[in-house]
């Protein structure tokens, strides 16, 4: 599944093409994610310009001029691709038509990734924003028996990171993932505030970098722990995989244990 730092260059890439744009209409061949009638998308939204493509945690979000909002949730498998006038592109969830022939669909094999009209606004916080801070980990963690990666991972917490960047920020901040939130101390929780910084806008310079046009997939080849290329990490630790149903955890002897 794409993460935020992905995500922050599609939708760079996305409103660099489509801003400003009107989009003629829309399809939803696949409407069994869609919170509303393929009508009421199409009678919304068509013949909107599109103001800008942001990203808001792990969906990115087309703001039309008229206040509407389509959001676009990857899931796991879900793909983007632009197209001019026409495209044969397999198992469509939504297609844009825009004006001038050119237009965007998001696949998706599995059939779960999701189109949304006006979201409500998210109650937890973008990994990003100024209000996650030492201070907000205090306050969410205090007293709470969770393992710190799982309180990452809930988007119902902190909106945003995944499994690969819950191991890239853990290991920055020298904490176990498997650390209990609650016994965390303060001075870590501040080192856990600076790496999530940190590791997500660096892996957003290296994806720009490495891919600057990319709209869709997963960019890792530059992560130090969360990999299958090296045994060890930059400052020599041994790398340690846990599996843990489907989902794995890369982790080194480095990282501080708090229980």
């Amino acid at each position: 599944m794409p993460e935020l730092p992905d995500l922050e260059v599609f939708s760079a890439n996305l409103d660099e093409r489509f801003a400003g744009k009107k989009l003629n209409t829309v399809q939803v061949p696949n409407d069994k994610k869609l919170n509303v009638s393929s009508d009421e998308l199409r009678d919304t939204l068509s013949g909107q310009k599109l103001k800008s493509v942001s990203r808001s945690g792990k969906e990115l979000y087309f703001n039309f001029e008229k206040g509407d909002v389509l959001a676009l949730h990857l899931m796991l498998r879900g793909q983007l691709h632009f197209f001019e006038e026409s495209h044969e592109i397999k198992s469509p969830v939504i297609e844009l038509f825009f004006e001038g022939g050119t237009g965007l669909v998001m696949s998706d094999f599995q059939k779960i990734a999701t189109p949304t009209l006006n979201p409500p606004v998210a109650e937890a916080p973008d990994a990003l924003d100024k209000s996650v801070n030492a201070d907000f980990f205090n306050k969410e963690f205090k007293g709470k028996k969770a393992a710190i990666k799982a309180i990452l991972l809930d988007q119902n917490k902190i909106r945003g990171i995944g499994n690969a960047y819950a191991d890239e920020i853990l290991w920055k901040a020298g904490i176990s993932p498997f650390s209990i939130v609650g016994k965390i101390p303060a001075a870590k929780l501040k080192d856990l505030h600076q790496a999530i910084v940190a590791v997500l806008n660096d892996a957003i310079v290296q994806i720009r970098k490495a891919h600057p046009g990319s709209i869709t997939g997963e960019f890792r080849d530059f992560l130090k722990v969360h990999t299958q290329k090296q045994p060890k990490s930059p400052t020599g630790g041994e790398i340690i995989i846990k599996k843990a149903g489907a989902r794995k955890t890369y982790y080194t002897a480095e990282q501080e244990f708090f229980s």
